[in-house]
């Protein structure tokens, strides 16, 4: 099944159990999925890849907003904001460990065929799309630094 079509059953089963905070985080991510299917070029059709990127985007949102939150001496709305990154992390892959992702960004440094820092970008650029959605991107760069030097 679609993640497109999972989340709307899920939407169903959030109103039945009267679950707010699923419910608004559901809807939200409806509403961004339809918008991405209806964008120019988008032929009316949005992959489960494309839906895993935008559910990692709203996570990554989320968390800084409640950063901001919580910077602003305000909990509440920071606690709101998690509860519904919850709801959304429940839809994306589970991200690697630490020693998966180094073994993982080793093979792609073999594949490459890197062999110091001037391979960043071209290592960079397989690993993005081979780790979306499992790591972060931040510390993937990180790493890919760290191996090259």
């Amino acid at each position: 099944m679609a993640l497109f079509e999972q989340i709307s059953k899920d939407i169903v089963v959030a109103m039945k159990a009267k679950d707010k905070i699923a419910l608004e985080a559901l809807r939200n991510i409806k509403k961004v999925f339809l918008e991405a299917k209806t964008a120019p070029g988008a032929n009316d059709e949005l992959t489960d890849d494309a839906a895993l990127k935008i559910l990692a985007k709203l996570a990554k949102q989320g968390k800084d907003t409640a950063a901001l939150y919580v910077e602003q001496g305000r909990q509440d709305l920071a606690d709101d904001e998690l509860a519904q990154v919850e709801v959304i992390d429940r839809y994306l892959p589970q991200p690697l460990s630490p020693e998966d992702l180094e073994k993982a960004v080793k093979d792609i440094i073999a594949s490459v065929g890197a062999t110091n820092a001037k391979y960043m970008g071209k290592v960079m650029g397989v690993a993005t799309k081979q780790l979306a959605g499992k790591a972060d991107g931040k510390t993937v760069s990180a790493l890919v630094k760290q191996l090259l030097a």
